[in-house]
């Protein structure tokens, strides 16, 4: 048995529900995949329409006491859980690598990604303020409170199974609401883990849940149906936050919303070529593709176009493609055979429509869901690859000519998450910053994300920040005090 394998058979398999572990109502499990070899890595709860209920039973019943629960206390318990993933840091990344496949390098950025999040809320918690001022026509004063929303919903996915975890429990617990936790059937044991990891570090019981789920749509409708429920925070496709907005309408759910991305990554003749070419390596294979930040469409100088193209293909093509967790693996396999399916449909139907092919390009023989690190160029403006959320290791390059063009192919999307913008010029660079329509831009940065940074984005990229000081906002509500003293 692998060390990776060994970490994942260690994590407890049930749901945990007002501070227990504890099996599904009936009995039901599911096995989780390791994306390397295509075999069962562990077999875990599934959670039942019961049993999200008594989610919400136990996070209810909790709340009135943790949200009473000084900030300074509730900021101690974070500072723990954060403690706590560093000092567990390698096990933490080689389960991540089990499960999800990413290489282990990304794995270790990840945990100490998701760590900070926990840190950052922990120093959030005792600096939540309200408002005081006097009315504007003088026979009042206007306070503000904030305060908890309440039982919150936290669906997350399955490619940053940590960090989009901590992404939100962090900022709700300092805030001083309570959670359900519904991970992504495909990277359950990471949340698994989290919740003992919170629960050694002094979270009382019930204010974190955990239910993984094969049956998803019937158990988050079935939540966010009761009344208990008065936050939704989704991480995942914009497709299905769609389809969660409809029915959190229906029941007055707030929302918040991280959902698809399409990001440009826009090259103009004055970059620095080599920093372009390392940002984009950065901005592309981080998580082998599979991430809503991952650079998606790249727009270059046509220039520099072809020179670019040569230099990313020498950076990516010698990338080590493997099991995540070997020695000098670059790029581990994608998560499951659907999503591999996907990224070599739309390689396929680019070089049928004349993109050429100049690294990669073909699914390797054997086990596990494993694709190449691909170059296409002279990639036809209609092709689907520029349409969709490839979600994978695969950087197709369109040339432009001019700013103007540049701004209009980065903004031909309905999506709007993050866009990077290379330039030696920082007027330009903040110009079309500006001009690009995404909620977050790098400039000559191929990597963006920061806890303390708000995070989200524009258009069908979703609704909401977090991240910084608006992902506690995000967890709370305004309570308006008309007082006269």
């Amino acid at each position: 048995m692998s060390a990776a394998h060994a970490v994942a058979a260690a994590v407890p398999a049930q749901l945990y529900i007002a501070g227990r572990w504890q099996d599904a109502s009936d009995r039901a499990t599911f096995d989780v995949i390791d994306p390397a070899s295509g075999e069962s890595l562990a077999t875990v709860a599934s959670g039942t329409v019961k049993d999200a209920l008594s989610c919400v039973d136990a996070a209810g019943g909790a709340g009135v006491l943790w949200a009473a629960t000084s900030p300074r206390e509730r900021a101690e318990i974070l500072r723990r859980v954060y403690e706590s993933m560093i000092d567990q840091a390698d096990e933490l990344a080689l389960l991540i690598t089990a499960e999800n496949g990413k290489a282990l390098a990304d794995a270790r950025g990840e945990v100490l990604y998701s760590a900070d999040f926990f840190r950052w809320y922990a120093e959030e918690a005792v600096r939540l303020r309200g408002e005081i001022q006097t009315a504007p026509g003088g026979a009042n004063k206007i306070m503000v409170l904030r305060q908890p929303v309440g039982v919150a919903l936290l669906v997350t996915p399955w490619n940053f199974p940590a960090a989009m975890a901590a992404r939100k429990i962090a900022p709700a617990l300092a805030a001083g609401c309570t959670v359900i936790l519904k991970p992504a059937t495909e990277t359950p044991l990471t949340a698994l883990r989290l919740a003992a990891i919170m629960h050694d570090a002094g979270v009382p019981a019930g204010v974190v849940n955990v239910l993984p789920s094969l049956d998803s749509p019937a158990v988050v409708s079935a939540m966010l149906a009761d009344e208990r429920v008065h936050k939704l925070s989704f991480t995942g496709s914009t497709q299905v936050g769609r389809a969660l907005l409809n029915l959190a309408n229906e029941h007055i759910v707030n929302c918040s919303m991280e959902l698809g991305g399409n990001a440009p990554f826009v090259v103009f003749e004055d970059a620095d070529l080599d920093a372009a070419v390392e940002g984009a390596v950065v901005a592309k294979m981080r998580n082998g593709g599979e991430a809503c930040t991952a650079a998606n469409r790249f727009y270059i100088a046509d220039s520099i176009a072809e020179k670019f193209a040569q230099r990313l293909t020498a950076a990516m093509s010698s990338m080590t493609m493997g099991p995540g967790d070997h020695d000098g693996v670059d790029l581990g396999p994608m998560v499951n055979a659907k999503t591999r399916d996907k990224v070599a449909a739309l390689v396929d139907e680019a070089v049928t429509s004349g993109a050429t092919l100049h690294t990669g390009g073909k699914v390797p023989a054997g086990p596990g869901f494993f694709y190449p690190p691909t170059v296409l160029s002279n990639v036809a403006a209609t092709a689907d690859i520029l349409q969709t959320e490839i979600f994978g290791p695969v950087a197709p390059i369109v040339a432009f000519s001019t700013e103007n063009e540049a701004i209009d192919l980065a903004n031909s999307t309905e999506y709007g998450l993050v866009s990077y913008v290379y330039t030696r010029d920082l007027a330009r660079g903040l110009r079309v910053s500006e001009l690009i329509q995404a909620g977050m831009v790098g400039i000559n940065r191929g990597l963006v994300s920061d806890p303390a940074a708000p995070f989200g984005g524009v258009k069908e990229s979703g609704l909401g920040r977090e991240g910084g000081l608006e992902g506690i906002l995000a967890f709370t509500e305004s309570k308006y005090i008309a007082v006269d003293w």
